[in-house]
């Protein structure tokens, strides 16, 4: 039996990449790191109620310069998903939706999240005295 010949679906190879591209990813991946955030928050919150002895285990874990890379990735996930979630409330309005416009759009989210991820940080560190 012969195939029919119809057209195949477009594949990857096809298209360009885009920072659009690059954005949905990031928000994909984004995501699934606040989940992992959200595990570690509440093993955090139940070493805190067993007692003095396991909080100080998992604030030795987040204090170290694994855990602080770890903590300064989940604020910029954190902060990048609330700006593209917002760029996406947008969409949903039907606003931003132009090329040009919508690629500007990605990468004023990125420098936001990225500004909002330092100041955070900068506001820790220094107990928000400035």
């Amino acid at each position: 039996m012969s195939q029919p010949s119809r057209p195949l679906s477009p594949h990857l190879q096809v298209y360009r990449w885009q920072v659009s591209n690059t954005l949905s990813i990031l928000h994909r991946m984004t995501g699934v790191a606040l989940s992992v955030g959200a595990v570690a928050l509440v093993s955090w919150l139940l070493a805190l109620a067993a007692g003095q002895s396991s909080f100080q285990q998992i604030n030795g874990l987040f204090g170290s310069l694994v855990g602080q890379m770890l903590l300064l990735g989940w604020s910029f996930a954190f902060f990048y998903h609330l700006c593209n979630g917002i760029r996406h409330l947008a969409w949903d309005v039907d606003r931003g939706f132009d090329k040009h416009f919508a690629r500007k759009s990605g990468l004023v989210v990125v420098g936001v999240a990225v500004l909002l991820t330092l100041a955070f940080w900068g506001v820790a560190l220094t107990g928000g005295a400035a």
